[in-house]
């Protein structure tokens, strides 16, 4: 049996990433053209933005 799978393009350069089946809001996927990271936004419909930065922690 085949998995499904579900895509989605990439909001900067428009290529089309395949996602799994099991896909969760908030995971990161990389785009396989221009290897931003991304973040699942939505799963019905699926949506991706980019991710946040990581900044520094100071210890603040």
């Amino acid at each position: 049996m085949q998995e499904t799978l579900i895509a989605s393009a990439c909001p900067e350069c428009d290529a089309e990433i395949s996602l799994g089946q099991d896909i969760r809001v908030s995971e990161i996927v990389e785009c396989p053209e221009c290897r931003l990271e991304l973040e699942i936004a939505s799963v019905e419909p699926p949506q991706l933005i980019l991710a946040p930065e990581v900044e520094e922690d100071w210890g603040e």
